[in-house]
C-alpha cells in the first residue's frame, strides 16, 4: 500500500481500475444520481476495497436531473431523491463498512440569508435526516450560502448543537474567506472536535478553481497540522474523462514532503 495516496474516483471499470492501479490507502467514490440506479455495483466496489485494506469512501450525489441538491429544496423530486438515496448510502455504510460524504447544499440555498434564523432552519433540516449524527454521514462545506464557514453562524447554531460530522473541505472555506490563510486556520481549529474527513485541494481563493498542492495560495504547513492523523483525500480537477489521477498522487507527494 502506497502511504499517502488517497485518491477519488468513479465506480466505473476505467476509473475504479486505475485508483487501485496506485494501491491507495484510501478511495472516495464519487456517485451520480444514475449510480444510485445500481446499488449493487456500489455495494461490489466497496467491498473490493476493504478486502484490498483500502479505507472506503462514498460521496453522495451532488445532483439531480442536472440541478445541484439542496437540503430544503421545496421541489418534490429533489426532496425524495436527496433523503431516499441518504438513506441507501447510509444502509450502505453499515452493512459494507463505509462512509459517506454529504453536502447540505451546493452553490447557495435558494438566496436565504445566512442570518440566524435561517441558520437554526438548516439545523432542523439536518436533524431530521436519519443517521445524520452517526459518524457514517460527514457533512460536507460549500463555498458560499449557509453551509459554507463564512456564515457566522454555522458552527455555533448547527455544527456545535447537532455535534455534526464533518467533511472539511480546506479550499472551500479558503474560497469561503476570499483567499485569507488566518481565518481558514481559525475554521480548521474550531471544527476540530467534529471534523472526521478532509478534502486537501489548493485553491487561490477567488472561485472553485480545485488546484493541485502547492499551485494555489494555501498555506499547507500552517494546515497540515489540524490533518495529520486523520483521513483525507486529494479531491484535484482532473481533465479529460477524469481517469488520470496522477494530479492526486502528486499532491500525496507534495503534502508528504511538508516539514520533513
Amino acid at each position: 500500500m502506497s502511504q499517502g495516496i488517497r485518491l477519488k474516483g468513479g465506480i466505473d471499470d476505467k476509473s475504479f481500475n486505475n485508483r487501485l492501479d496506485y494501491d491507495p490507502e484510501i478511495v472516495e467514490l464519487y456517485l451520480t444520481e444514475q449510480d444510485m440506479a445500481n446499488t449493487e455495483l456500489i455495494r461490489q466496489r466497496v467491498r473490493e476495497l476493504r478486502r484490498r485494506g483500502i479505507g472506503a469512501y462514498m460521496h453522495h450525489p451532488s445532483k439531480y436531473r442536472g440541478a445541484y441538491l439542496d437540503i430544503s429544496s421545496e421541489e418534490p423530486g429533489m426532496y425524495r431523491f436527496y433523503r431516499e438515496s441518504t438513506a441507501e448510502l447510509l444502509e450502505i455504510c453499515r452493512q459494507e463498512g463505509s462512509k459517506c460524504v454529504i453536502h447540505a447544499h451546493y452553490v447557495g440555498m435558494g438566496g436565504a440569508p445566512a442570518d440566524r434564523a435561517s441558520s437554526i432552519r438548516l439545523r432542523e433540516a439536518i436533524g431530521a435526516i436519519p443517521g445524520y449524527d452517526s459518524g457514517l454521514l460527514l457533512w460536507e462545506d460549500s463555498t458560499e450560502g449557509l453551509f459554507c464557514y463564512s456564515n457566522p453562524h454555522l458552527i455555533d447554531e448547527v455544527i456545535v448543537p447537532l455535534k455534526l460530522p464533518l467533511n472539511v473541505d480546506v479550499s472551500h472555506t479558503f474560497i469561503g474567506f476570499r483567499g485569507d490563510n488566518d481565518k481558514l486556520c481559525e475554521v480548521l481549529e474550531r471544527t476540530a472536535p467534529y471534523a472526521r474527513y478532509y478534502h486537501l485541494v489548493d485553491s487561490m481563493g477567488e472561485r472553485h478553481d480545485s488546484l493541485p498542492l502547492g499551485s494555489g495560495r494555501i498555506d499547507w504547513k500552517r494546515v497540515k497540522p489540524f490533518v495529520e492523523g486523520k483521513d483525507y483525500i486529494f479531491e484535484i480537477n482532473l481533465s479529460g474523462d477524469h481517469t488520470d489521477c496522477s494530479p492526486m498522487v502528486e499532491s500525496g507527494v507534495f503534502f508528504a514532503e511538508i516539514g520533513s
